[in-house]
Parts: C-alpha cells; sequence; structure tokens
C-alpha cells in the first residue's frame, strides 16, 4: 500500500512550517495522542540522530524511538520507527511558495512486527487517515494564529 500522503499549505515562510514540524518538542501541540517528544541529545539533530516520542495509546502512554533517516532543512526530513511492534515512516516535505507561503506535505506508512503486523492494516492505517487532516489543520492554525 502506499504511504498515506497529506499537503497543507500555510501563511508562513518554509523555514518557519519546517523548524515547527520537525521539532519532537512542539508534536504534541499538532499531533492527536502525542503526550511528549524529544531527540536523544541536546543539539542540531543530524541524520542518524535518535527521536523519542510518548503517545497516548489505549489509556497508556507509549514510547517509541525513531532515526532521523534524512534531513535537508528547510526541505525534508524523514524518520523511521527502530522499536515496538508498530513502527512508523514519515517523510515531511516543504515547498516554499510565492509571498511567503509554504506547503507542507507529510506521508506516514507503517511496517508492524509481531503483533503490529496485524494491527497496520486493521486499525492503525485507518486511524492514520482520519488523524492527519485535523492534525495538520492543528499545525496550520498554530503556525497563522500563534
Amino acid at each position: 500500500m502506499p504511504p498515506i500522503t497529506i499537503s497543507i499549505e500555510v501563511e508562513r515562510s518554509a523555514e518557519d512550517v519546517f523548524a515547527y514540524a520537525t521539532d519532537p518538542t512542539r508534536f504534541h501541540e499538532w499531533q492527536s495522542g502525542v503526550v511528549s517528544g524529544r531527540m536523544e541529545q541536546p543539539g542540531e539533530p543530524t541524520v542518524g540522530a535518535r527521536c523519542l516520542t510518548a503517545r497516548r495509546i489505549g489509556g497508556a502512554n507509549r514510547s517509541s524511538t525513531s532515526t532521523i533517516a534524512h534531513l535537508n532543512p528547510p526541505h525534508s526530513w524523514g524518520v523511521r520507527g527502530i522499536d515496538g511492534p508498530i513502527r512508523a515512516i514519515v517523510d515531511v516535505a516543504v515547498e516554499p511558495l510565492p509571498s511567503g507561503r509554504a506547503r507542507l506535505t507529510i506521508a506516514v506508512d507503517f511496517e508492524g512486527r509481531g503483533i503490529g503486523k496485524l494491527l497496520v492494516p486493521l486499525v492503525v492505517r485507518r486511524e492514520a487517515r482520519k488523524e492527519m487532516p485535523h492534525n495538520l489543520a492543528a499545525l496550520k492554525r498554530r503556525l497563522e494564529h500563534g
């Protein structure tokens, strides 16, 4: 199956959109279910760096670790999950538009391990498909209206 992909135009610069959309400490502000996020090591992220995220799933907080697979600020960023039964594969692209606007495109896919092989097609992809438009709308509201 192809990744779940959604785009939105934001009335902010590509640099602002990229910085916000790829900052794990801000994920909880616009992503449903995210409780917290951070990079494992302080400083500027690099390819191979680890991103730690906690999500509220089924009434409990569940942690996951991803590594930055590619990074080209302020244009693209991607992470790959490395632990747990459900591993997200996320690619972010930011395209500058005229008048200081930007188009943000996020593509999400999932890899299941163990029980995750059953959950990804039955639950996870469907929930992500419903959640992503709301998440990007929340990001847009945050960036455009503070």
